[in-house]
């Protein structure tokens, strides 16, 4: 068999690095590039085409140019294309977790998992490209007849951030062409392989050219900004920090456009006394280190019942010290690296301000020495309400431990915060858990669950945590507008 280092050459060579614009791959229009780099190593893997404003302009005017005939495509070939595509992610699926791998860092094992995650998103949507549909009534007064149809909203922009590179693209992109949209998507530049790679799979399943335009970009604000002033863009879908979607959205009031916003997190974790606390703790394992804690429904305060903290922390951080952390391509591989060094050190920041506020590291706490940007999975314990780690969004290998003695107690704490994207309830009181899906602020709750992603359900959340949902039935919706047509009375005259 070959080397992974074969493959991992053999397979960068198969990327491409130039900006999608109708159709065609081309370099930027001034010529320049940046580097995409393995945050195992600090090596650069690729240099590719950097889009400037008049890149952005050209990939609008394509989607623009090909929105009328891409809206009249029978709903039946839009899903086909979109199945095809599922067919050649599915088909090309080791590529695909490699190429996250290195330019993202999880371990293949979690790559290959997104693989399945991201590529379903094509098949959910392939299926429901068929079955948007409207209505035919008699008005209460049976004068008219009204008529309400639902049409695709026109050119989108799609902004997704660097976590989940296959997944946030196909999330986005197949309810899109599922709906007849046409789109403009800006990778994040820290992992814009996947979606390059995954563009050039949806040429190969069949969308026509300029229904999908792909412009990376080391300069975001200079090219989104004129995009979200022209009058034919009609939405914008962004996954990413609440402070950039807040801005996305003053932008977007100007024009009133369409917005979908999927931004932090800050998701409790709460542990009752009546809790099976293995399964917790591997609950907690998933809700916690999945893609290393870089994920906006990542758990990140844990809520304990004082009555069981102890043995759910000591089993807990049992589980966390046999976690390896090595990068993505190691077979032990575990845990790999953070997306760069800002974000390792703001995780160290985090938890040096809780330890200087009292908090224990019963594992872990520190950044591991070395090349890449790894953090050692940590559990603090003692950790005081008013606590920096508490209130901000990790994103990374650690999990406080605070405690509480009531369920009341439990939900305030739960609820403090400005996010409500996801929460987590370990108890074997099914009353209680349905208590706590009415009581807890969040868009989506796992109950006895650590995972709960998936393309059949809607994802979004409330307050901070943005705007929209994205799969499920109401995934389309979002690149959806209701037209309603009054009739006059076939009867009269």
């Amino acid at each position: 068999m070959p080397s992974p280092a074969l493959n991992e050459i053999a397979l960068l060579e198969d990327v491409p690095t130039g900006l999608l614009i109708d159709g065609l791959w081309r370099p930027a229009a001034s010529g320049r590039t940046f580097d995409v780099e393995d945050p195992a190593t600090g090596k650069v893997l690729l240099s590719i085409a950097d889009a400037g404003a008049e890149d952005g302009a050209a990939a609008l005017d394509a989607a623009a140019a090909a929105q009328a005939a891409w809206a009249c495509t029978a709903p039946r070939e839009r899903g086909e294309i979109l199945r095809r595509a599922f067919e050649l992610v599915t088909e090309r699926a080791e590529d695909f977790a490699l190429l996250m791998t290195l330019e993202m860092g999880k371990p293949l094992a979690e790559a290959r998992g997104e693989v399945t995650y991201g590529a379903e998103f094509l098949r959910w949507f392939s299926e429901e490209a068929v079955r948007v549909s409207g209505r035919y009534s008699a008005a209460p007064d049976g004068k008219n007849r009204l008529l309400v149809q639902k049409k695709p909203v026109g050119p989108c922009l799609l902004i997704t951030p660097w976590n989940f590179p296959l997944a946030m693209a196909t999330r986005k992109i197949a309810p899109a062409v599922a709906a007849g949209c046409t789109m403009v998507l800006k990778p994040a530049n820290l992992t814009p392989l996947t979606s390059l790679l995954f563009a050039q799979v949806m040429q190969e399943a069949g969308l026509p050219a300029g229904v999908l335009n792909v412009i990376q970009t080391s300069t975001a604000g200079d090219v989104t900004g004129p995009l979200i002033k022209d009058d034919r863009l009609r939405k914008i879908s962004f996954t990413g920090s609440t402070p950039v979607g807040q801005a996305l959205i003053r932008e977007a009031a100007d024009k009133v456009l369409r917005t979908s916003m999927e931004l932090g997190g800050n998701a409790p974790f709460l542990v009752f006394e009546d809790a099976d606390l293995d399964k917790a703790v591997e609950g907690a394992m998933l809700a916690k280190l999945r893609n290393m804690g870089e994920a906006c429904t990542a758990a990140n305060r844990f809520i304990v019942h004082k009555s069981v903290a102890d043995r759910f922390a000591e089993k807990f951080a049992l589980k966390m010290s046999t976690m390896t952390t090595a990068r993505g391509t190691e077979k032990d591989s575990k845990v790999g690296p953070l997306i760069d060094a800002k974000s390792r050190d703001k995780v160290h920041e985090l938890v040096t301000d809780a330890i200087s506020a009292g908090a224990t590291a019963v594992t872990g706490g520190a950044p591991v020495d070395g090349p890449g940007y790894f953090y050692q999975p940590t559990i603090l314990t003692g950790v005081t309400e008013g606590t920096r780690i508490l209130s901000e969004e990790i994103f990374g290998p650690v999990a406080p431990i605070i405690t509480f003695s009531t369920e009341d107690e439990a939900v305030r704490l739960a609820n403090d915060t400005e996010y409500g994207l996801a929460a987590y309830v370990f108890t074997k009181d099914f009353n209680r858990g349905i208590r706590m899906g009415e009581r807890l602020e969040t868009g989506m709750l796992g109950l006895n669950a650590g995972v709960i992603s998936n393309a059949a359900a809607p994802f979004g959340g409330v307050k901070q945590s943005g705007l929209g949902r994205e799969g499920g039935l109401e995934g389309i919706e979002e690149y959806l507008y209701t037209q309603y047509i009054g009739i006059a009375d076939p009867y009269a005259g």
